[in-house]
């Protein structure tokens, strides 16, 4: 069941609109990732559902309630920004305390020690910001977004401050509280490599709108377009003339297939229409062959695997293997493949 509706959503500044028509859900206890570059409308987006943007038009919906002219402090939704807004003047302990005016003392005790040992800020409650590390910080700022019992907390680059050796510390200790207290969470990113170990799901955003949501192993393998398959990774695309409705002729040989083939995005594809097609880099099989059609162009080590360039004819393909090969090594590629990803040229 869907916990959050957004439907036909614009917004912007000014005269310009950064959101167009969006349209997004996500389900109970999930980790939604907006992924996309700088400018896409992804923090306009988190902004929006807070309640610190104004709609022009479109609703959003949580638990089936309109959150459109809902002041923000009554959404129940928690923020942590970039920066984590920490007050530099409060200690640690007035920092998770801020939101909770309203409760009795002896309620605000409880709450903050029990949010102290969740995000493993014992001993630390009476330094101040300054004081304290980038991860500490973050924990902070957790802590006093879930001290006031969130219904869904709002993370903008949550993690581009910490250093890229706790990172994924990070991102495991968040998603363990996130899970262990069944809050869900929109988070969002320019990183996929953050996108896939945080997110359940992702949103791929391009230009104010949605371009593709779902699991990040199925976004990486069978993207929609080719901005999706560009920004998910490295990619290679191989002029295919399709020669029946299950097979195609490409360089590396003649591949059939089990089911007619479509484009990635579901339109049909006419015999003898040239296409594109993606192969991932790692997909590749290399073999060394005096009578392959590949000749290595170039070489890069580079740690787990070795990167080549692979000449055929005149196109170039990016293959990645553990397997040291010779430059100028004259080699054969192939691959495997029971589902193509085909685009359109």
């Amino acid at each position: 069941m869907n916990i959050l509706q957004i439907s036909q959503l614009t917004c912007g500044y000014s005269t310009e609109n950064v959101l167009q028509n969006l349209d997004l859900a996500m389900t109970q206890n999930e980790i939604l990732c907006l992924l996309g570059a700088s400018g896409c409308g992804k923090t306009t987006l988190l902004k929006s559902i807070a309640g610190l943007q104004d709609i022009s038009q479109g609703k959003i919906l949580f638990n089936e309630q309109n959150l459109a002219g809902l002041p923000v402090e009554q959404r129940q939704i928690g923020v942590i920004f970039q920066d984590y807004a920490l007050f530099p003047h409060l200690t640690v302990k007035e920092n998770i305390a801020f939101g909770l005016q309203k409760k009795k003392a002896a309620e605000k005790t409880e709450i903050i020690e029990k949010m102290t040992a969740l995000v493993r800020l014992t001993g630390l409650l009476e330094r101040y910001p300054h004081e304290l590390s980038g991860g500490q910080q973050q924990r902070v700022a957790i802590a006093r977004a879930l001290a006031c019992k969130p219904r869904l907390l709002l993370l903008d680059e949550p993690f581009s401050n910490i250093d890229s050796q706790v990172r994924y510390q990070m991102i495991d200790e968040i998603k363990d509280i996130l899970k262990s207290q069944q809050i869900p969470a929109i988070f969002v990113t320019h990183s996929k490599e953050e996108a896939f170990a945080f997110a359940d799901k992702l949103a791929i955003m391009d230009k104010g709108k949605i371009v593709q949501v779902g699991d990040a192993d199925l976004l990486y393998q069978m993207p929609i377009n080719k901005f999706v398959a560009e920004f998910l990774g490295n990619v290679n695309y191989l002029t295919c003339r399709i020669t029946s409705d299950r097979s195609f002729n490409s360089v590396i040989g003649e591949y059939t297939f089990t089911q007619p083939l479509t484009f990635s995005n579901g339109k049909s594809i006419s015999v003898g229409q040239n296409v594109h097609w993606l192969v991932r880099p790692q997909s590749f099989q290399i073999h060394l062959d005096e009578q392959g059609s590949g000749i290595i162009s170039k070489k890069r080590f580079l740690g787990p695997y070795f990167q080549y360039d692979v000449n055929i004819g005149d196109e170039c393909f990016m293959v990645q293997s553990p397997k040291n090969f010779p430059l100028d090594a004259q080699v054969r590629l192939n691959y495997k493949c029971t589902a193509p990803v085909l685009f359109d040229i």
